[in-house]
């Protein structure tokens, strides 16, 4: 009889299935899928984030105002920044799915999927976004960026056809089940959906561009679109009885939401390659040159320097933004078991507007050179931290909207970390809506009051522990010191019970 096993005998055991599944892979010539997903999600993260470099580089002179013109040419190019970041990430999403279908790889499936990753790559970097931000009325970066688009989902219906020939490189569950055809149709309509919408907005581009934006947003809308059709499709017609649990059918819930740990990965990359790009303008710009040094400061690196004090405190802060906000992020999905499919989308928003934080540290390095527009300036920033963090407190409260299956105890209504989560989450959002009304009373001072909050927010991140005990403690107390309510006379009652026969 064999006695119980050690756990160095367990981890042995562990390490020689790895390692033999590791063997059978190689024999192949395949290998697990999940390092280049990690991959491909932090290089997807970067690039729908660096799409806000055109528009933090809209440049505007310090003989002009920001005036009307001048802010209706900001927010058409944040407004086509935001369409094309909830665009790539429908894309990412898309790309998720496919590789949970495909469990293994191998050279040509590698080798197609950099292909894609090239094509997601050529959208910002070689002027399709550009000139979409730069000339949005001009059909051909439309078109160019549609034509991209359609590009990326030929080469993932490329790999789901090469991936469902080959089916070892599917995963178990699929390549087991006897309706692999049904998996097939369900993943080609998930990544081929939205190129067919962009194939459509290319041609109306041609001709009548205004209808290629639209079809362009319902592609970041049409899961949520196709959902609320099959919710009111239920109501009207009746709820269809599921398959019974006897039919082995596998097939992907184009409904569901990603799982918690694909949205945190790709959710770092964007808080990495923002918190990356703040330092960007600061590294080559803000360098005093010698000669500078030596004529107008008299040799003085120090006073030098100390010119370029504001670019320095708008970095710090904008640094400290970035982190702090992402600190809420972790903390919030610490606790999150699951994420629906309303947490995905109200996360992506937040992204989209955390992705926006370059061009508020640009506005804020812009009050020493032209103090005559830094109210508007502080007011676009302040904007931009609102709707980074309030999307953020809309995500916990979707989430206990259905707190049961989406929340650990310890968050849910009256666990013992919630008062403290809605305090954390709450404090981004009244801190810049409190600084924006004080701008509205106390314009002379609107810089003062945006970097005060940049700094007091931090140290009250530091103390806000202490200050929900604090503010417990005292409704407690107020609690107490109300008079005790006197309870209803029951002995009418108690003396008819006495009268009644007892039961047996």
């Amino acid at each position: 009889m064999s006695g119980p096993q050690t756990p160095e005998h367990v981890l042995d055991a562990q390490g020689d299935s790895s390692s033999c599944r590791k063997d059978e892979d190689a024999r192949e010539g395949t290998q697990s899928s999940h390092r280049m997903l990690g991959f491909s999600d932090a290089l997807l993260s970067i690039i729908a984030t660096v799409m806000i470099l055109p528009v933090t580089h809209t440049e505007i002179s310090p003989e002009q105002q920001f005036d009307k013109s001048v802010q209706r040419l900001l927010a058409t190019r944040i407004a086509v920044y935001l369409m094309t970041f909830l665009i790539v990430t429908v894309a990412w999403a898309a790309h998720t799915r496919l590789f949970q279908v495909v469990g293994k790889i191998d050279d040509t499936l590698a080798l197609l999927n950099l292909v894609t990753l090239t094509a997601f790559l050529i959208t910002p970097c070689f002027g399709q976004f550009s000139l979409m931000v730069t000339f949005p009325d001009v059909p051909l970066g439309i078109f160019v960026f549609c034509v991209c688009v359609i590009a990326i989902g030929v080469v993932q219906a490329l790999i789901v056809g090469y991936a469902f020939h080959f089916p070892h490189l599917l995963s178990p569950q699929i390549r087991c089940s006897a309706h692999r055809a049904l998996s097939r149709r369900h993943i080609l309509h998930l990544v081929l959906r939205g190129p067919a919408l962009c194939f459509l907005a290319a041609i109306f581009s041609l001709f009548f561009f205004p209808v290629s934006y639209l079809l362009m947003v319902t592609v970041i809308f049409l899961p949520y679109i196709s959902k609320a059709s099959s919710w009111c499709k239920d109501r009207l017609v009746g709820h269809r009885d599921p398959p019974a649990p006897s039919a082995e059918v596998f097939s992907f819930d184009l409904h569901e939401p990603l799982s918690k740990e694909r949205v945190e990965a790709f959710s770092d990359g964007v808080y990495a390659i923002v918190a990356t790009l703040l330092i960007l303008d600061i590294c080559e710009d803000n360098v005093p040159d010698p000669k500078d040094v030596k004529e107008q400061f008299r040799g003085s690196l120090v006073a030098a320097l100390g010119a370029y004090g504001p670019h320095f405190l708008a970095y710090f802060g904008s640094f400290a933004t970035v982190g702090l906000l992402w600190f809420a992020h972790h903390s919030l999905f610490l606790h999150v078991r699951k994420a629906t499919q309303a947490m995905g989308l109200l996360n992506t928003l937040s992204l989209a507007f955390v992705g926006g934080l370059p061009l508020a540290y640009q506005q804020t390095a812009a009050f020493a050179r032209q103090p005559q527009d830094e109210l508007e300036r502080v007011r676009l920033s302040c904007a931009i931290v609102f709707f980074a963090s309030i999307f953020q407190f809309a995500i916990w409260t979707a989430a206990l909207l259905r707190q049961a299956e989406t929340l650990q105890p310890a968050v849910r209504f009256g666990g013992q970390e919630h008062a403290f989560m809605f305090a954390k989450l709450a404090l981004y959002p009244c801190a810049s809506l409190l600084a924006f009304a004080a701008t509205c009373l106390l314009s002379r001072f609107s810089t003062a009051i945006f970097h005060v909050m940049q700094i007091a927010v931090p140290f009250a991140f530091l103390l806000l522990r202490l200050l929900v005990r604090l503010v417990l403690a005292t409704l407690r107390a107020l609690r107490s010191l109300r008079p005790p309510q006197p309870l209803p006379s029951r002995a009418p009652e108690e003396a008819q019970s006495r009268l009644l026969p007892s039961s047996c």
